[in-house]
């Protein structure tokens, strides 16, 4: 494994982190090795979910505070990484920083504000709101050559959904729209249901990578991250 890509993965969850090493190992030739960070060692005290992602941008800022010079790929705890992922989904326009409480609604209070969603479709303005967003908790201007922004529409479930369900069911229709994707894929038919468990996530993976080309036919989003992966020429 001396050869594998080493790819660092900063992400709201863990169900989120099967399904983007999922579709990774459709888009890349190479073997990877796929590090979750933060570590549980260090993970954020704001748990899973979106808050953990924007605790980890502002402990960036903080360890690298000068602006001119401040970069990911620069970063003490990233120079080893070949590449650098950054997921939201793109719900998280329709959040509020006050949703993890006063003190982070406080903290916050110099950032671009949320709720920031735009009407969907297209999804592409919404997810453009928050890639800024991304580069705002970064506190830089622009993406370096090894990060990339991961923001499926509404959700990654949207890439699960899309890779399992058979050809014209009803989910898939305005699949990159619908807020209420997770708990539409719960109360299925049992031989099409799934709960949002890594253990359920997990065995719909060789799915999503098997089935990926499905995936970027019906999600947008999922097309951008495929074709900014290989942008990379890892």
């Amino acid at each position: 494994m001396s050869n594998s890509l080493r790819i660092a993965l900063i992400a709201e969850g863990k169900t989120d982190y099967i399904i983007i090493e999922a579709a990774l190992n459709a888009i890349l030739p190479k073997p990877f090795i796929l590090t979750m960070l933060p570590t549980e060692n260090t993970r954020s005290e704001l748990g899973e979910g979106w808050g953990k992602v924007l605790k980890w941008c502002q402990e960036f800022t903080h360890i690298n505070p000068n602006v001119d010079t401040r970069s990911l790929a620069t970063d003490p705890t990233l120079m080893d990484f070949d590449l650098i992922i950054i997921h939201i989904d793109a719900d998280v326009a329709e959040k509020s920083y006050a949703d993890y409480g006063t003190a982070v609604a406080q903290a916050t209070a110099t950032l671009p504000i949320l709720p920031c969603s735009q009407p969907c479709p297209p999804p592409s303005n919404t997810v453009s709101q928050l890639q800024q967003l991304l580069l705002a908790w970064l506190g830089i201007t622009q993406k370096d050559a090894k990060t990339v922004f991961c923001v499926p529409s509404k959700a990654g479930e949207a890439w699960l959904a899309a890779a399992i369900l058979p050809e014209a069911h009803p989910l898939l229709t305005g699949i990159e729209c619908n807020l209420n994707l997770e708990t539409r894929l719960s109360v299925l038919p049992k031989a099409l249901k799934v709960r949002k468990s890594v253990r359920e996530y997990q065995s719909r993976a060789s799915t999503i990578t098997k089935n990926w080309t499905t995936v970027t036919a019906l999600c947008s989003q999922a097309a951008i991250f495929h074709q900014d992966i290989e942008a990379k020429q890892l």
